[in-house]
């Protein structure tokens, strides 16, 4: 009893701030007209699934963070952050003159092994014929073959030493992989580029997905093929809302966390959206525990901006049957898109007045218990 008068007081202190918040400022020789209007809105009853919002955050599905193979001074750097850039676009040079100098010296040894065996394959040609004429011996003859696939194996052993020197060349420019956008660039020009250190960061605009993560519990009772939806608070109104092309649970739980993350897909034609965003993912569940006891217990929910919080109370205004708004305690659930689910306080058909402070105007005779 001592915690519902308690209860009761609170709500009528709510009453009366809303109120004086509502009259703040008028001269009191003014009295405030009530609108002859007020916008409501009814209680909505859903015995659907249980819907419930996830954070999420929008990854790429191509992102590559480019380094080198090879040290060297960057004298370089034609891309900045936020450039976009084509496949196979330069995105940084190093100084390469020493592999330069390297490979004309390869390439020079791979002549004179060229030419080596060149002698030796007609120095062997003329030891065939004096030997078919037996004016040498057969030692003779081996001795020059010997010395002819000696000088074959050399050309080919240098010639492939000039490939690779030539192939490391090609490491002292890095190019873009496939066509996207620079997201990251940590180094400057000047700077001495090692193996494996980040150079840039590159990912495909085109391709993104929104990564969110649920309880391992209730991974189960998702409704299979459902049409995911997912806001994205800091876009535009008229982007802000998108559905989800595939929805993915990767077959794996966080042993810390004891969640499991999903990956929704986003449409190619998603714009405006980059890596890091805020998303709030809205997910369908089955509840297992009322579907096993055979009973399904309705949701409510009504619109968010009727809903209106002082400190750790909420509260709406009901409409009575003389259409006068009531202030009423309710206890608010999660916010799944424009709507908020209210666990208790109002019954479905209700009607709540969209804007509580024009519902404070109205004037209020009492409070709703």
């Amino acid at each position: 009893m001592q915690v519902r008068s308690a209860r009761l007081i609170a709500v009528l202190l709510l009453a009366v701030f809303v109120n004086l918040s509502a009259y703040a400022g008028a001269p009191d020789t003014m009295p405030v007209t009530a609108p002859k209007t007020l916008a409501v809105a009814t209680v909505r009853s859903s015995s659907g699934a249980q819907l419930t919002s996830a954070d999420g955050v929008v990854e790429a599905v191509r992102q590559s963070v480019i380094a080198t193979q090879v040290s060297g001074a960057i004298v370089a750097l034609p891309v900045k952050v936020g450039d976009s850039v084509k496949a196979g676009q330069m995105l940084l040079r190093m100084d390469a003159r020493a592999a330069n100098q390297e490979a004309k010296a390869s390439s020079a040894q791979v002549e004179a092994a060229r030419a080596a065996l060149i002698l030796a394959a007609k120095d062997y040609e003329r030891q065939k014929l004096l030997f078919n004429q037996q004016y040498i011996s057969a030692a003779q003859l081996e001795r020059a073959e010997s010395q002819f696939k000696s000088a074959s194996a050399l050309a080919n052993a240098q010639i492939a030493q000039a490939s690779a020197v030539q192939t490391q060349t090609g490491f002292y420019v890095l190019n873009a992989p496939y066509a996207g956008v620079v997201s990251e660039v940590p180094v400057m020009l000047g700077d001495m580029a090692m193996p494996g250190r980040p150079l840039m960061t590159v990912y495909d605009p085109a391709s993104l997905r929104v990564t969110a993560t649920v309880p391992q519990a209730r991974v189960a009772n998702l409704v299979p093929g459902q049409a995911v939806r997912i806001e994205f608070p800091g876009m535009p109104e008229a982007q802000r809302w998108i559905t989800a092309g595939k929805l993915t649970v990767l077959p794996v739980a966080d042993a810390a966390t004891h969640t499991v993350q999903l990956r929704l897909d986003l449409p190619a034609a998603s714009s405006g959206l980059t890596p890091g965003m805020f998303a709030r993912v809205n997910l369908a569940f089955n509840d297992s525990s009322k579907a096993n006891a055979g009973t399904e217990m309705a949701r409510l929910y009504v619109p968010v901006k009727a809903v209106f919080r002082r400190a750790e109370l909420s509260a709406v205004y009901v409409l009575n049957a003389q259409g006068q708004p009531l202030l009423r305690q309710v206890n608010a659930g999660a916010v799944i898109g424009t709507e908020q689910e209210i666990l208790s306080g109002v019954s479905s058909g209700e009607q709540v007045a969209l804007d509580p402070v024009a519902a404070a105007k109205v004037g209020i005779t009492g409070v709703a218990k």
